[in-house]
């Protein structure tokens, strides 16, 4: 065999093997592409002068994060509870295998960021409500601090997954189990003042019982109240029901709490469609 041939021999072979690269490269980026999924934020001050919500987005190989915190306080108190306690929980996400155990991340994240708040403001300026959720494939996980609200769009209608943490929701609560008269109950119904947050000496978490299963097609959907208070569930399905991504629909239900009558809150809005 003449040098010639054996040269283009070879060359014959480069070039199928960097074909066979190409291809693998192809098909392994367009799996990783179905695997991750699709997101969209929005957020507007409303009426306020200052954005007190911080929220983050984190996707790995492994599964999405994301986290929501609705601040509160004077003198920007509030801005700095939830940028403390973002940052806290994207601390731990990055450093710990955080979808092995959920619930020890969850716990972890919120009682951290609470020592960390507490460590730089009073108890009595400022703290946050916060949200987050883990999901790993078609499986949701998510724990709550206050009244971001986490729920699941499916076939045109949002499902509220969390309770919230207002004085009418414990007075409901309390009431089930006895503890207060119709009366009172009813007296606070109309009391939407929060009871629990981090930020305080003592909190509770309200962490999933169960996991939730999802299904390819659903918008799971972070809201602070600034959302909920200025813009009707019906519409807000409305809007998650249209044909546009995830972004486009997030910034229409910023525009629609923006278009809302009278003053409004900072409202801050996260949809991850699976």
């Amino acid at each position: 065999m003449t040098n010639s041939v054996v040269y283009n021999v070879i060359w014959v072979m480069v070039a199928i093997l960097a074909i066979l690269i190409v291809i693998r490269i192809v098909l392994t980026g367009k799996g990783r592409f179905r695997e991750r999924i699709s997101h969209g934020t929005g957020q507007t001050c409303g009426t306020r002068d200052v954005q007190e919500d911080c929220h983050a987005i984190y996707q790995t190989d492994r599964g999405t994060m994301a986290v929501l915190a609705d601040g509160m306080g004077r003198n920007q108190c509030g801005k700095l509870a939830s940028t403390l306690t973002v940052e806290t929980v994207l601390d731990i996400f990055e450093r710990e295998d955080v979808f092995r155990n959920p619930n020890y991340f969850f716990q972890k994240s919120l009682r951290q960021a609470n020592r960390r708040i507490l460590a730089r403001l009073d108890e009595e300026s400022g703290g946050a409500s916060v949200a987050i959720i883990l999901i790993e494939g078609l499986i949701l996980y998510y724990a709550v601090a206050g009244n971001v609200q986490v729920a699941v769009f499916r076939d045109g209608e949002l499902v509220p997954v969390t309770e919230g943490h207002t004085i009418s929701v414990l007075a409901q609560k309390k009431y089930l189990q006895g503890d207060l008269t119709q009366q009172k109950t009813i007296a606070l119904l109309k009391e939407q003042r929060l009871y629990n947050f981090v930020g305080r000496d003592e909190f509770d978490i309200e962490i999933f019982d169960q996991a939730i299963k999802l299904k390819h097609g659903d918008v799971v959907t972070l809201m602070t109240d600034g959302v909920c208070e200025s813009v009707s569930y019906s519409h807000i399905e409305s809007l998650l029901d249209q044909r546009r991504d995830c972004q486009s629909k997030a910034q229409a239900i910023v525009e629609a709490v923006n278009e809302s009558p009278g003053e409004k809150d900072n409202a801050s809005v996260i949809l991850i469609a699976v």
